[in-house]
């Protein structure tokens, strides 16, 4: 080796190649990256004024959301995944991975969560297998996705925007030990996060198994996925002809008494035990509602003032004090009331007084012939699913706390079905005149029109969600507020726009 100059001897030729000097390999590297950028620099210009020259909508900003982030470290060398796409058609999906699900709490939180991680599914191109349902909580409810779902529906309903599976593949299914990922998401994260640090997860693992999905989106996201949110919780999420079929049956028996309210009576066991309400029980019940607070790990483990939680308005109403407030509120005895909850903590004797200011009080098990109602006992998902029915076709609606039914119902029928009459108990004010009342400094008259004021200051009416700069969980809820669901919401997404900008 002389003069810089390898001579080769290959097939029989002479070829010689000049050894490049480390500067010049430096200089020819950096005009050929340069060279890259500018041609992807164009390219993309291109196919940017191509779009815009077709009419692309720009609120679909997938793409542009998953280029904008920065990559997330990692110390393997990943292969590609596929940038999620503004529109999914099953003719060229490539997933990037599954998206398993395990949903906990009760039939409303479950469809929240349900809603929300399609959102995710979408954003970051997965295949989503359907939903695993909460067994395990205080209800021990049995019941799977198709129990309670038009599962068909489900996934034919959404076949242009997510892939969705009955089960994962058996070649999958045989070898995830080393492949597959159980982890629980931060709770109200934005896209932003599922795009950071859950996406390049993917890269090392086939399938991620949420075993938590309650509240793990934020209230406000990229418009495109608030209009698939409104669209996978009004449309896709359709119950079984079963379930139709007796709520329809319902809402026959309920309508031939004329017109009806549906009062949402959250005085259940397990929310006494969970919220650590007591207010009007007896020391017994008192004790096994705490027993019953400490039996369940994932519940709140301490003590709690309830005295101090019913004043600021964090306790459903009992059904006496319910009682004092639609008497107030003007309802007569004649007024069909439709008890929508599932067994009431203290039974019949609990409902005496309310039952005595308002006869015509009834509940599905009241109304239907045990022989209808057979197949769903034991299945509370299913009865909290025809209790939805009736409240969200009711004449009006009222809940005594702000749970997840209540939030849902409120939403689905006040702000989308044409602002259907909700009448919002502001338990805080109403909780201190209840108190002045049975104290006896306040008289009947009194009270009944400052009730009146209270109620009437919230029925439902829409209004734009609020935006709270790292604080999520304090925002209005979605599901109770979906105003993207509105065609005349233009209004408040500007100002959701501005507020979302300055994040």
């Amino acid at each position: 080796m002389t003069g810089g100059v390898v001579a080769v001897e290959a097939c029989g030729l002479p070829q010689v190649r000049t050894a490049v000097p480390a500067r010049a390999r430096r200089q020819a590297w950096f005009v050929t990256a340069c060279g890259c950028v500018l041609l992807w620099t164009c390219l993309i210009q291109l196919l940017t004024y191509g779009r815009v020259w077709r009419g692309w909508n720009p609120a679909r900003l997938f793409l542009v959301i998953r280029d904008s982030v920065p990559a997330v470290e990692s110390s393997f060398a990943p292969p590609p995944l596929v940038a999620p796409s503004p529109v999914l058609r099953s003719s060229n999906y490539t997933s990037n991975g599954y998206l398993k699900l395990s949903c906990n709490g009760g039939l409303n939180q479950m469809r929240a969560a349900i809603c929300d991680m399609v959102m995710v599914a979408r954003l970051l191109n997965l295949t989503l297998v359907v939903p695993e349902l909460d067994k395990n909580s205080f209800w021990a409810d049995p019941s799977n996705f198709d129990d309670i779902f038009d599962v068909r529906h489900f996934i034919t309903s959404l076949k242009d925007e997510v892939h969705i599976i009955k089960k994962l593949p058996k070649s999958i299914s045989r070898n995830t030990s080393s492949h597959f990922l159980m982890m629980r998401p931060v709770s109200w994260s934005d896209e932003r996060y599922y795009l950071q640090k859950i996406l390049p997860l993917f890269n090392k693992f086939n399938v991620i198994q949420f075993n938590k999905t309650d509240a793990r989106l934020a209230n406000n996201l990229a418009f495109e996925l608030q209009k698939l949110r409104c669209r996978v919780n009004y449309h896709s999420l359709k119950f079984t002809p079963q379930i139709m079929t007796l709520g329809n049956k319902l809402l026959h028996i309920l309508r031939g008494k004329g017109s009806f309210v549906a009062l949402h009576l959250r005085y259940e066991m397990d929310m006494l035990a969970f919220s650590g309400c007591t207010h009007g029980c007896s020391e017994k019940e008192v004790e096994e509602l705490k027993s019953l607070r400490y039996a369940y790990p994932w519940w709140r483990e301490k003590e709690i003032d309830s005295v101090a939680k019913r004043l600021q308005g964090l306790c459903p109403l009992t059904p006496e004090e319910t009682t004092l407030i639609l008497k107030a509120l003007g309802f007569d005895k004649d007024t069909v009331i439709y008890i929508a909850s599932g067994e009431i903590y203290g039974g019949e004797e609990r409902l005496s007084v309310l039952r005595a200011e308002f006869p015509n009080l009834v509940k599905k098990e009241t109304l239907l012939h045990p022989k209808d109602l057979h197949q769903f006992q034991n299945h509370s998902s299913q009865m909290a699913a025809l209790d939805y029915m009736v409240s969200l076709e009711s004449d009006i609606f009222i809940p005594t706390y702000n749970g997840n039914m209540a939030k849902l119902v409120e939403g689905h029928r006040s702000r989308y079905l044409d602002f259907r009459k909700t009448m919002l108990l502001n338990r805080r004010k109403l909780v201190e005149l209840l108190d002045m009342h049975n104290n006896k400094t306040l008289p009947w008259d009194d009270f009944a029109s400052s009730v009146k004021r209270v109620v009437d200051e919230s029925l439902g009416q829409p209004t734009c969600r609020k935006v709270l700069t790292d604080k999520p969980k304090e925002e209005d809820y979605f599901y109770a507020n979906p105003q993207e669901c509105l065609p005349n919401a233009k209004e408040c997404l500007k100002v959701l726009g501005n507020s979302s900008s300055a994040r």
